[in-house]
């Protein structure tokens, strides 16, 4: 089962109002799993990014100024998410960037139902608790002290983990499988031999044996 995770950087919060996308990768996994296989791009957004946008992902203009435009990775990047389900933390947030900027090539949109918002996965699981991506690390002990800034291939890459964990973790190994799997090597139930059952009850002549052994003790102790 090939499942993408995905994550955006923008300029601000909302693309109706000038604001774009300054960074887009995507973590391939397979059965949950990643598998190594990554996509991620800087984009010109060609306009200013805001000192409060700056501060949280550290892409400036000037970095960007020189980067590929939405445009000219497109192509690449809905080759490599292909059809299959996305994994997105706040799915309705990259989302709208994303549709705003396939909108404006002419592209298909990305339906919402093609997305598992993670957010609502930990949300389910733990009513009341934060579940921002850091919150979610030091829950799951997963190592996110690269987090300096907040970088869309790193976060795809952490999501992956919180991910796996949200789904239940990685599966123990085979080995007790395979131990209750083994041939047995003794016989086997409907193998086994019957006997005739034996007679418990002492026979006259054993009683009467046993009476004359008591008859020769002396002094027992049962008749004092």
């Amino acid at each position: 089962m090939r499942e993408i995770v995905l994550d955006t950087e923008t300029t601000g919060l909302d693309p109706q109002a000038g604001h774009r996308i300054v960074e887009v990768a995507a973590v391939e996994l397979l059965h949950h799993m990643p598998t190594g296989a990554v996509f991620q791009s800087y984009i010109n957004p060609e306009r200013d990014v805001p000192e409060e946008a700056e501060r949280i992902h550290g892409l400036s203009a000037a970095f960007l100024g020189d980067k590929p435009r939405f445009a000219e990775v497109a192509e690449e990047f809905l080759a490599f998410i292909g059809e299959e389900q996305l994994v997105i933390h706040n799915a309705e947030f990259d989302l709208k960037f994303l549709n705003f900027e396939l909108q404006l090539l002419g592209q298909a949109l990305i339906i919402p139902s093609r997305a598992i918002d993670t957010v609502k996965l930990a949300r389910q699981r733990f009513p009341g608790a934060q579940v921002n991506l850091d919150a979610l690390c030091k829950r799951f002990e997963i190592d996110n002290s690269s987090r300096s800034f907040h970088g869309a291939l790193l976060d795809c890459e952490l999501l992956a983990e919180v991910y796996l964990e949200l789904r239940g973790g990685r599966q123990p190994g085979l080995e007790l499988a395979s131990a209750s799997t083994a041939k047995r090597t003794g016989p086997r139930e409907g193998e086994r031999k019957r006997r005739a059952p034996r007679a418990h009850t002492a026979s006259d002549a054993e009683q009467d044996s046993h009476q004359e052994m008591l008859s020769r003790l002396k002094d027992p102790i049962w008749r004092r």
